[in-house]
């Protein structure tokens, strides 16, 4: 059995250890190759077995040049890199990793919040650079401290990190909406289920949550921001393409939306033309909303537990059934 690891590098900088998926067999690992469509993909997997990716794509053509390959297995949630429909006609399983962050990715939502309400890294690099030392008060500030306490809180997509992160919202005293196309018990015990627009308009702050569809696609746009409270602050770590981001870069210029904080963005490594990078009061971080060491580990163990149930001829968390 020959599995070949094409871009394992964001998985493991060199703290984990690939020990059981070389424990499967002749194991290949790539730190790195194209995010891009490219023969590179094909010549790397070569006559392997199985595949494993977090971004490169394993396209139709990809699969035609390596009739070997019989499964994908994806170090992420989001499959959307692989051509499900040519590999399910090829009989080749695709599994991924569906819950592994469901903790960080909610507290990295909150923590963006936090820091839009307080500004700590602006401040603590002030004091460093020594205006608190010389300045005439005992104390001095250059945004506007926002406190949370009794605000309201809308989250769009209300599954696991949704919930993850109303818990934390609820522990902050705030008023907590939902929206979600499907509604759970659990999601009642942490969140108020409300219509989309009746959140837009009843919210300070709103978190995107929901997984990227073309019902979701773009759906923060002029048009949902205009239904917003003047001064909503927006946390998106979901998917950058939930986001029209020209629209949103508009709104925060003039004011309409006071503050994104954003670890996602359209197209990733961002693109030095993105409206955002110059927009008012935006945060943006390079997609590391997942990037904990604890949740990474379980991506490693997730992915090993996915191939050693494939090899036992039982697969689990196929997502091309």
């Amino acid at each position: 059995m020959k599995i070949v690891v094409l871009d394992g590098y964001t998985e493991n900088p060199g703290d984990l250890s690939w020990e059981r998926l070389e424990a499967l067999g002749e194991c290949v690992v790539y730190d790195r190759t194209s995010y891009e469509e490219s023969p590179l993909i094909a010549e790397r997997i070569g006559d392997a077995q199985i595949a494993v990716i977090n971004k490169t794509p394993i396209s139709r053509a990809t699969m035609d040049a390596c009739p070997n390959l019989n499964a994908i297995a994806v170090l992420a949630t989001g499959y959307n890199v692989v051509d499900v429909e040519a590999a399910k006609e090829k009989g080749i399983v695709v599994m991924n990793v569906p819950t592994y962050g469901t903790q960080i990715v909610g507290q990295y939502a909150v923590g963006l919040l936090l820091e839009i309400c307080s500004h700590y890294a602006h401040h603590d690099a002030a004091v460093k650079e020594g205006r608190w030392e010389h300045n005439d008060d005992w104390c001095f500030w250059d945004y506007p401290m926002i406190e949370l306490y009794g605000k309201t809180a809308g989250v769009i997509g209300l599954g696991r990190i949704g919930q993850a992160t109303a818990k934390i919202l609820n522990a902050l005293n705030m008023k907590v909406l939902a929206y979600d196309a499907y509604q759970s018990e659990a999601g009642k015990a942490v969140a108020e289920y409300v219509p989309l627009d009746e959140l837009y308009a009843r919210c300070d702050v709103i978190f995107l949550h929901c997984p990227l569809f073309p019902s979701t696609e773009g759906m923060i746009n002029k048009e949902s921001i205009a239904k917003m409270k003047d001064g909503v602050i927006l946390i998106n770590n979901s998917r950058g393409q939930l986001v029209v981001e020209q629209d949103l870069a508009d709104a925060l210029n003039s004011g309409k939306v006071y503050a994104a904080g954003l670890d996602v963005v359209s197209t990733e490594p961002i693109r030095g033309d993105n409206p955002l990078l110059t927009a008012k009061n935006t945060i943006i971080t390079p997609h590391i909303s997942w990037a904990a060491q604890a949740a990474r580990q379980r991506i490693m163990d997730i992915t090993a537990d996915n191939l050693e149930a494939y090899l036992a001829g039982s697969p689990v968390n196929v997502v091309n059934k």
